[in-house]
């Protein structure tokens, strides 16, 4: 018992961690709902081709000569990673969703299957269905940590959070008080009133797809530095828990998906405690049944009104 309770500190850390990177991933099932109602099941896999896209950047920048400057190869990375998860974005809800909207909720859904299954197999023939490393110890100093309430903290850990957070925290920004934030509220809400008040849904809603893929491409450099190695099956396992993350918050909801996210990072963390690693994925969708059994609105959603 007493070994369990020292291990709280640490566990805490690395729930927190994980969690951020649900939340970032979470926050684009969330937009991409809240906007158009649909779940882009396609996500998690676009989170895939940002790792990939990131790990790509760190190899060309080994391959130029030692690396001696770490931030001018973590600026690359994320901007690379960032940059083409935002066109991949773009380009599927161009010609995978566009032409669907406005037809069942089912077909979309399928389309975004079709492409999640698209994306797998390009990946899987691209790398020979190989695991791709990455060198964190060429940018990030392994031996710099913090050591806090018995809980270690590396450099690593501390840039997901501090990233995260900050992330968050301008997205917050932009949704509640930015013109662009106005027009996506004013889309979830309603997008034919929104269009006879000016507002160009087509744009708001591409606009969301791009700015969730980003956060995706974000989120994947930062999975990549953390378990240091990146397959083309990572997407599926992230983005079915970081959909449970923005369910666990109430689908939709931003800051839902902020707290979904950690609580579901907790969660995982803590599970490794009472049972062995290799259940932690069913802890994770023991949690979602959990939630759509005694909450189906998440902890941040509204729940329905009954009609008589």
């Amino acid at each position: 018992m007493e070994q369990l309770i020292a291990q709280i500190p640490q566990q805490i850390v690395n729930g927190l961690t994980l969690g951020s990177v649900y939340a970032l991933l979470a926050l684009g099932y969330s937009m991409v709902y809240g906007v158009l109602k649909m779940l882009n099941f396609a996500h998690g896999d676009v989170f895939m081709v940002g790792a990939f896209a990131g790990w790509a950047v760190l190899t060309l920048c080994e391959q130029s000569g030692p690396i001696s400057m770490p931030a001018l190869v973590l600026v690359p990375m994320i901007t690379g990673a960032v940059a083409a998860t935002a066109i991949l974005g773009a380009v599927i809800e161009r010609f995978a969703y566009r032409p669907l909207r406005g037809g069942s909720r089912l077909v979309t859904l399928i389309s975004a299957l079709g492409v999640s299954i698209i994306l797998q197999n390009a990946a899987m023939l691209l790398t020979s269905g190989r695991a791709k490393t990455f060198a964190t110890e060429l940018l990030i100093p392994q031996d710099l940590v913090v050591h806090v309430a018995g809980a270690t903290i590396s450099a690593t850990r501390l840039a997901m959070l501090g990233t995260s957070i900050l992330t968050m925290v301008i997205l917050d920004a932009v949704v509640l008080k930015t013109k662009f934030g106005r027009a996506m509220r004013a889309t979830s809400q309603d997008p034919e009133a929104a269009e006879y008040i000016g507002v160009c849904t087509a744009r708001v809603i591409a606009t969301t797809f791009v700015l969730g893929s980003a956060l995706a491409g974000l989120a994947g450099v930062m999975i990549g530095l953390y378990y240091t190695q990146v397959d083309y099956m990572i997407g599926f396992s992230a983005g079915m828990k970081a959909f449970t993350a923005a369910v666990l918050g109430g689908i939709g909801s931003f800051h839902g998906a902020m707290a979904g996210g950690l609580l579901l990072g907790l969660a995982e963390s803590f599970g490794v405690l009472i049972a062995p690693p290799v259940y932690k994925d069913a802890i994770v969708f023991a949690v979602l049944i959990l939630t759509l059994i005694l909450r189906p609105s998440g902890l941040y959603g509204k729940p329905r009104s009954s009609r008589a």
